[in-house]
């Protein structure tokens, strides 16, 4: 098919579309120099915890041509998961990205299926999917695709939409047209997520602790107990924590998701305490076998929960 890079980049847009996706952006390929500025200095500040990963492949994370030999462009998209409805009011909190399934399979179905059309209607590419478990920085390229801003608690703001997205790129060698970077900041004096932070993970100057965080502490930490310090701060997070994203203004605007794969399940929603107490090993693997719960493993959850009801 002869198509212009005009052509080639309107097809991708609505092939985006097509799939589900909220919002698409393309920015050049090349080194981020100023995200890798900060990103070094976060990392020598031990704001990692013990999230050894974010140490490797630093060259890798910086620059997208040495993820994908020859790559010319990088394209973002944003698919919207705030949920239609929410858990019972005393239940253990659950962040809402782990309502329904794993996003991780859901976008990268998407994207695989993305790259395929691409393939087929404008020629053989070279091009790789990334969702949240290879070493890129989709916040900056969602920012230098023009899809929104940095907030201060350290997440993608659309003006239009707040910031419950899921953020995935599509890194190719194909060339395109180029969105313009998002230059404002619609943050302005707003301080409402540093203020309401359970655990003052939230730093200034968008610089967020991640070894404070609760969804640090209820997902990644992988330790036996959780500090003593964080004693009486989790507010009833058992897994993840939306606070920041909940008291920010930006977020009225989010409107219930469409994506099927993330219908919340029953049991998010409507176990109480004591069901999770019962919950055992076997019935944890066969219910939440399609869950981001399933990241902290059962150990981890009952880890948690032990936490959560015994000092909050």
């Amino acid at each position: 098919m002869n198509l212009h890079k005009k052509d080639y980049t309107q097809f991708i847009k609505r092939a985006a579309q097509r799939l589900g996706f909220d919002h698409c952006g393309i920015a050049e390929a090349v080194e981020l120099t100023e995200d890798a500025k900060r990103l070094e200095v976060w990392i020598n500040k031990g704001m990692h915890g013990t999230m050894q990963y974010m140490e490797n492949h630093f060259d890798l994370r910086i620059d997208p041509r040495k993820l994908v030999p020859g790559a010319k462009s990088v394209i973002t998209v944003l698919l919207n998961y705030f949920p239609a409805q929410q858990q019972q009011s005393m239940a253990p909190k659950i962040a809402k990205y782990a309502f329904g399934n794993d996003y991780h399979e859901v976008i990268r179905c998407k994207l695989k299926t993305l790259l395929q059309e691409i393939k087929d209607n404008i020629g053989e590419i070279n091009g790789r999917g990334f969702v949240d478990s290879a070493p890129v920085l989709e916040r900056s390229w969602a920012k230098k695709t023009g899809l929104g801003w940095i907030g201060k608690n350290g997440n993608l703001l659309n003006k239009q939409s707040g910031s419950f997205f899921f953020i995935a790129t599509l890194i190719t060698d194909l060339e395109l047209e180029y969105d313009a970077p998002f230059a404002k900041d619609y943050c302005g004096t707003c301080t409402k997520c540093i203020d309401s932070c359970p655990t003052e993970a939230i730093l200034p100057d968008k610089v967020v602790d991640g070894s404070k965080c609760i969804s640090y502490f209820t997902i990644e930490l992988k330790d036996a107990l959780i500090p003593k310090a964080m004693e009486g701060k989790f507010d009833n997070w058992m897994f993840g924590c939306d606070v920041c994203q909940d008291v920010c203004p930006w977020n009225r605007f989010s409107k219930p998701n469409s994506e099927i794969n993330f219908t919340p399940i029953p049991a998010i929603l409507d176990f109480s305490v004591n069901e999770w107490e019962e919950l055992t090993e076997e019935s944890f693997k066969l219910i939440f076998r399609n869950s981001p719960l399933k990241r902290s493993k059962f150990k981890g959850i009952q880890r948690n929960l032990k936490f959560t009801t015994t000092t909050s």
